[in-house]
């Protein structure tokens, strides 16, 4: 094996990191070290291009521990039978960098993965050393995230909840077929296992209730999260949503990250040659919020030929479908039927709704209250606005869809 140097090591590592997109800090428990012990802190506001209340962008070193691996997963840039670089930090190295990296003020967290090297207990093994010095030796209070290994032991997996704020557990693909076509060596059976066992270590962990209702979880304090890949095989925008809406409800996940296949170096030749449109993640996105947050079913926005339309937001889409729904009087209107009207947010519907306790709602107050109004004028009527004949128009559809482009001829 060839040596490298650390810096070698970490510019293989952290780009070989990019393909998983499962990091983010939301929820993570506010650990600092205001009180002069320590090293670091963690907001809990988000941390891979997320930004803190105050403005700051968060960051984190995010690095595989290796991309050596023993599975061949068809999808994986770093499976056994590919022709990438190799290489591998050292459990003193990824808490070296990690320590050195926040004193210098590069980042306030880590996020680690790692292929398969020997055994999944002894990759587990490592990974979790590696959390447990940052934490206990370097006093390190910032946030980490550990990408964990299913087929692992249950006590590895429980001290990897004890040390991180978050795990992850990726599912990979929409289906249990997808997944035994491109992972044979992986099982859909075992990851759900191991994501059940995570739900049911962080609610023994909460110990009784609060005046607010529960307490925090102790383990893994900002919960599970996964990664479904969009485009691999051929599961439409129903078939994945519907996983996901049944991940959330089962295992209480705190995320669904879809993350676009994308052509890899030296490919399997069972992969398409050709990425999905980066929209159609995006568009995942917005659905996967609705179901999350705004009352939507799978069934309400899986799309008649169960793919999400590209050119208009998944809820627009509904609206557009669904015009004898509008328009909605914000000033009589249920909380349930308000967040269905495109442009408005669920804080939006929560000001309409302390608003309107005190009088009358007007259009122009909307505006205020955080109302995208160019999408919402069409299916709403408010103090000094009605949209008149705007929701039987055959161009409706037009207002909201990208306008066409020329294209060049050379």
């Amino acid at each position: 094996m060839v040596k490298r140097t650390l810096s070698e090591k970490l510019s293989i590592l952290s780009d070989a990191a990019k393909y998983d997109a499962s990091c983010a800090s939301s929820g993570g428990e506010r650990r600092d070290s205001r009180d002069g012990k320590g090293l670091g802190s963690a907001g809990g506001s988000g941390i891979c291009h997320a930004y803190a209340p105050d403005g700051r962008c968060i960051s984190l070193l995010k690095i595989l521990m290796t991309n050596f691996c023993i599975y061949d997963c068809a999808y994986c840039i770093n499976r056994a039978s590919s022709r990438v670089e190799r290489a591998r930090f050292s459990v003193e190295e990824v808490v070296s960098l990690t320590v050195e990296f926040y004193r210098r003020n590069y980042i306030e967290g880590l996020f680690l993965s790692s292929g398969i090297i020997r055994s999944p207990d002894d990759t587990m093994a490592d990974m979790v050393r590696i959390a447990r010095t940052l934490r206990e030796q370097e006093g390190f209070r910032g946030y980490i995230h550990l990408k964990t290994i299913p087929s692992a032991s249950q006590e590895l997996l429980d001290e990897a909840g004890r040390w991180a704020d978050r795990l992850s557990i990726n599912i990979e693909m929409p289906t249990e077929q997808s997944l035994s076509r491109f992972a044979p060596e992986k099982s859909a059976k075992g990851i759900r296992k191991s994501m059940a066992d995570v739900r049911l270590r962080r609610e023994a962990s909460r110990e009784g209730p609060t005046f607010r209702g529960k307490r925090p979880a102790k383990f893994a304090p900002a919960g599970q999260s996964t990664q479904v890949i969009v485009g691999a095989d051929g599961a439409d925008d129903r078939t994945i949503l519907t996983q996901s809406s049944s991940l959330y409800a089962s295992y209480g996940l705190s995320r669904v990250y879809y993350s676009a296949f994308s052509p890899i170096p030296d490919p399997a030749k069972a992969l398409p040659l050709k990425a999905p449109p980066l929209v159609r993640e995006h568009r995942l996105y917005q659905a996967d919020w609705l179901l999350r947050f705004y009352g939507f079913g799978v069934e309400e926005i899986g799309g008649r030929s169960g793919m999400l339309d590209l050119e208009i937001d998944p809820k627009t889409a509904w609206a557009l479908e669904h015009r004898e729904r509008f328009p909605v009087d914000v000033n009589r209107a249920s909380r349930e039927d308000l967040l269905r009207v495109p442009g408005f947010g669920t804080k939006t519907v929560g000001r309409i709704l302390a608003a309107r306790r005190r009088g009358l709602v007007r259009y122009e107050h909307l505006k205020a209250m955080g109302a995208v109004l160019k999408n919402a004028k069409p299916f709403i009527i408010a103090g000094g606005w009605s949209p008149r004949g705007m929701l039987e128009a055959e161009a409706l559809r037009a207002r909201f869809a990208p306008q066409p482009e020329q294209m060049a001829l050379f």
